[in-house]
């Protein structure tokens, strides 16, 4: 295994980090996801579309987004409140983590997760969705306190539809 980055920064993304969000974004789902949704659809994902709506999130006030550097974008993570049906007030959603695919597995997840735990209300829960397939990421977030709380949805990628767990932190 690579070394960890040894100073990784953690901070609030700004309106001109849209670019680099959207280029790791996609990025990180070719690298990942390439063996569980087709290479038509994967290719297909547009910088620009993704930029624009990067730059829509980042405007919102009800989303918070971490991003990761060492001299360079290496991740980014967006969190805010929970939006399953049965989640109750005050429980928060980890939208999204992604990482530069040469960021893996060298400690930037763990930052992000570590400032993602920390907006965490006392007594309230963060959810996050994540695909069965995904093993890597399930590793992850179970190694980081998440369990899989038995519910599932199904979600289609052009041709493909994967199953994705929804899984649950306590603080």
């Amino acid at each position: 295994m690579a070394e960890e980055f040894s100073q990784i920064t953690v901070r609030h993304a700004q309106h001109s980090d849209a670019s680099a969000i959207a280029r790791i974004h996609i990025m990180s789902w070719r690298q990942a996801y390439s063996g569980y949704i087709s290479n038509d659809y994967l290719d297909q994902l547009d910088v620009d579309e993704r930029e624009n709506m990067w730059r829509d999130v980042l405007a919102m006030e009800d989303t918070t987004v971490f991003l990761a550097e060492n001299g360079r974008v290496l991740g980014f993570a967006s969190i805010g409140a929970a939006k399953d049906e049965d989640a109750e007030p005050g429980d928060l959603q980890l939208y999204t983590m992604y990482l530069d695919p040469e960021a893996w597995g060298l400690g930037v997840a763990k930052e992000l997760m570590h400032h993602a735990d920390s907006l965490i209300p006392e007594g309230h829960a963060m959810t996050l969705w994540v695909f069965e397939k995904n093993d890597r990421a399930r590793r992850f977030y179970e190694r980081h306190g998440f369990t899989h709380d038995g519910v599932e949805r199904i979600e289609n990628y052009g041709d493909d539809y994967l199953t994705s767990l929804r899984y649950r932190k306590t603080h």
